[in-house]
């Protein structure tokens, strides 16, 4: 972000945004693919997007597809092998977010991201709501069972194309939800409560079109939450945000996180009951 570059609206933007973060005692933040892309894992619907580039692509994320074609498991089984994940290191937008945390500040962090970098940059693992799940888990379709991508790709190595579970004979995929599948419940239900129970809840790096977890930012501000939106597009949730931020998160979001706390600046709030809305 080149303040050089501002114009009066993007100032003005940024002052509001600075005010809330220094203001608020409770923050929940969501993040998506935005956030990573500095870490050379792409987004999928971005201008450089995985889908834009390949639509095909998006087959592999697909329940339906995978469960029908046994040639679509195997180019999903190849796609993760060579995952950037696997060589992605977290960024100073991820590290800004621990720093966060540490402050005592950090409600919880609902993340869209399959990556694992938030924790990977010190984050506790018990602050991380993985809306979509992990790539470095597997399950079975069949039986449940769970296990490491580690151990699954080896087998992959080994030559076994699209390997069956060894329980049950079963289809395994990654530990992620797909297209067609249903978000855990226990943890949709948690972040609708991180959402109910903050100040402040931040969008980073996510279009808020893919639901139900673009829908918390509706919840928080209905709950009477602030909205800041952190995102290089615009977004559906853009009319409700108090401030839209642009411009590079690795160098946006150190900055923002760094604002000064305002002491005993705001009652602390409790989360709305539904019935009052």
């Amino acid at each position: 972000m080149d303040v050089a570059e501002w114009n009066e609206e993007d100032a003005a933007a940024w002052q509001r945004a600075c005010e809330l973060v220094a203001a608020a005692r409770r923050i929940t933040v969501l993040t998506g693919a935005g956030i990573s892309t500095g870490a050379g894992i792409p987004d999928f619907r971005g201008p450089d997007g995985v889908w834009t580039r390949d639509p095909e692509a998006q087959r592999l994320s697909d329940i339906d597809s995978y469960l029908a074609d046994p040639e679509v498991r195997r180019a999903a089984w190849r796609s993760r092998a060579r995952h950037p994940a696997w060589e992605a290191e977290p960024g100073p937008a991820h590290h800004a977010l621990t720093g966060l945390a540490n402050s005592g500040r950090l409600r919880a962090l609902l993340t869209q991201n399959i990556d694992e970098l938030h924790q990977r940059a010190g984050l506790d693992p018990e602050l991380v709501l993985e809306l979509h799940g992990s790539m470095f888990g597997t399950v079975c379709l069949d039986c449940s069972e769970r296990g490491t991508m580690r151990a699954a790709l080896s087998r992959v190595a080994a030559g076994e194309q699209d390997p069956p579970c060894r329980s049950c004979g079963g289809i395994l995929k990654s530990a992620t939800v797909s297209f067609g599948q249903a978000l855990d419940p226990e943890v949709v239900r948690a972040g609708q409560r991180a959402a109910m129970d903050c100040d402040l809840f931040l969008a980073v790096g996510t279009s808020l079109t893919v639901h139900p977890a673009a829908g918390f930012a509706e919840l928080a501000v209905r709950a009477g939450a602030d909205l800041i939106v952190c995102n290089a597009e615009p977004t559906p949730y853009d009319g409700q945000a108090a401030a839209v931020l642009r411009g590079d998160l690795d160098e946006t979001l150190p900055r923002l996180l760094s604002v000064p706390t305002v002491p005993n600046s705001r009652p602390l709030r409790t989360w709305a009951d539904p019935s009052t809305w």
